[in-house]
């Protein structure tokens, strides 16, 4: 296969550039990552010469750029079929690519109030009754589809094993973490399932150890 480049912004906040960098991961395709620091002078310039929507992600592959991250997402999934990163269960799948989608397009509260930070505690800030709406929602999603799809399959994440609507969420799992939002234990044990995977740990030691540094 040519050369995957998956172009990112830094770590840290990026939330949009977890998504498929999890996904990526959780194929075993070899990829290299270009990690672009948002919020620097030349940060604009830098994501157009590789994105043509001039945000990041963008995935570069055999001449192909793919933008946005759900349809990286897509893309992978077509490369490596035997990964799993949608149910195989046709229902289930259907579900993975709502919630997927209902993610991608929603939950502007919680984005805007409790963006991504994987360096600073910020517990007790943030909630507004917007947000509170937000992740009461989110906790319902998750609660749907463990309790229809995850359990019966007897794995941790919300369809059994790790598909791609489980890197859809992954950044809201670190928010609710760095915001200290209380959660139901149902919801805890997810959010557990999320952070221990060790593409996951990965990430968020790299963020830890970035340079840059912004209040967001």
């Amino acid at each position: 296969m040519s050369d995957l480049t998956l172009v990112i912004g830094n770590k840290t906040y990026s939330s949009w550039s977890l998504r498929p960098w999890l996904a990526l991961k959780h194929t075993g395709l070899a990829f290299t990552e270009t990690v672009i620091p948002l919020r620097q002078p030349d940060t604009a310039a830098r994501i157009a010469a590789h994105s043509p929507s001039g945000r990041v992600p963008s995935l570069i592959h055999d001449g192909l750029t793919v933008w946005d991250s759900l349809a990286i997402c897509e893309y992978v999934a077509e490369l490596a079929p035997d990964a799993g990163l949608w149910p195989a269960d046709r229902a289930a799948r259907a579900v993975a690519r709502a919630v997927s989608a209902e993610m991608h397009s929603g939950f502007v509260s919680l984005r805007t109030t409790m963006s991504m930070d994987l360096k600073r505690d910020r517990k007790g800030q943030g909630m507004t009754e917007a947000t509170a709406a937000d992740i009461a929602r989110i906790e319902a999603l998750w609660a749907d589809a463990r309790t229809r799809f995850g359990k019966p399959a007897g794995g941790p994440f919300l369809f059994g094993a790790f598909t791609i609507a489980d890197a859809m969420f992954a950044p809201v799992v670190t928010r609710l973490e760095t915001y200290g939002v209380a959660v139901s234990p149902e919801s805890r044990a997810y959010m557990d399932a999320v952070l221990a995977l060790p593409a996951m740990r990965e990430w968020i030691a790299a963020a830890k150890a970035e340079p840059w540094e912004f209040e967001p």
